[in-house]
């Protein structure tokens, strides 16, 4: 059963630190493209970063770029995010995602979507 698991959320003054992890579960890591979106109350959910399989190329959002940084750890199955220098407005729920059919990013498609885990950025 494909399962990911996010982690790592919680509340930070702003110019804080948080790292996020999303665990997989049910399929090799490294043959996938994973992503991170994030949604806040009112907003549509946006597309963060992106890290591919084949070649460990990123993308990230050109608001993130500088202060966000992806990677992944294929031995412990996990992609990280982490996220620096944050601003009230990267408050969100935060997802990790599976590409559909793609191992490189960005991909226009994903089909496996994590619970999420809150970030909340305030003083």
């Amino acid at each position: 059963q494909v399962q990911l698991v996010e982690s790592g959320g919680g509340l930070v003054q702003p110019g804080g630190s948080l790292r996020l992890s999303c665990a997989a579960s049910g399929f090799t890591l490294d043959y996938y493209a994973i992503g991170w979106f994030r949604q806040a109350p009112g907003k549509e959910r946006e597309g963060v970063s992106c890290i591919s399989s084949s070649d460990g190329s990123t993308y990230y959002k050109d608001s993130v770029k500088g202060r966000f940084t992806i990677s992944r750890d294929n031995a412990k199955n996990t992609v990280y995010l982490q996220m620096n220098s944050l601003k009230p407005e990267d408050t969100a729920l935060y997802y990790c995602v599976r590409a559909y059919g793609s191992m490189l990013c960005p991909v226009r498609e994903y089909d496996y979507w994590g619970q999420g885990t809150q970030v909340t950025v305030s003083s």
